[in-house]
């Protein structure tokens, strides 16, 4: 074996290590990770594009957690009847607190459309609602334009996606998808951070 091939193997096995132990942490993360599911905030948040997330955003908006409930990305044409039709699901508190973000498409955008909607009303504390794998990210982000900001997590889960995703091929790729997003996003905002 010559020198060069040796390095680069025990490169590709430091490599592998570091990206396994980081996988571990980050599925430990979001399959144990205690949530408050108590206390109240100045907003609930929700970050559509995951199952059960609207609904669950609304139950907690009805139990009176929050006095306003931000939905970010939804279409241009939705309005909050539609969304309740398609959700299947009713608002019985205050619907003037209840407000739609229409530009958002992805995470990145989510972020700065959620911030907006911070700045615009003074927020301190929000309620997090997304779906259990795509929080780490949301936070990190969210966070990035908002570093005084008090984040609730608080989870939601999907049929679509196993608790015991290391058993289906599908839920796998999808938790190791949003680890390595996780990562890149984690990455940039060190990176910001030095620039600055």
């Amino acid at each position: 074996m010559t020198r060069a091939k040796f390095i680069f193997i025990n490169v590709f096995y430091c490599l592998f290590l570091i990206w396994l132990g980081g996988f571990i942490i980050f599925q430990q993360y979001i399959r144990k990770h205690q949530e408050d599911r108590v206390s109240k905030t100045d907003a609930i948040i929700v970050l559509t594009g995951g199952q059960n997330r609207i609904v669950e955003a609304v139950r907690l908006y009805n139990e009176g957690l929050a006095d306003m409930l931000f939905i970010s990305g939804v279409g241009q044409n939705v309005d909050i009847k539609t969304l309740e039709k398609q959700n299947n699901t009713m608002i019985v508190r205050d619907l003037h607190q209840v407000y739609l973000g229409k530009e958002a498409t992805n995470t990145f955008q989510n972020a700065i459309e959620v911030s907006e909607f911070i700045r615009r009303h003074n927020l301190k504390s929000i309620r997090l609602v997304t779906s259990y794998y795509h929080m780490p990210r949301s936070v990190v982000q969210i966070l990035r334009f908002n570093p005084d900001l008090t984040i609730i997590e608080h989870y939601v889960y999907s049929k679509n996606v196993s608790k015991r995703w290391w058993k289906r091929p599908k839920s796998f790729f999808l938790i190791a998808s949003e680890y390595h997003k996780f990562v890149a996003v984690y990455i940039q905002n060190i990176f910001l951070k030095l620039i600055k």
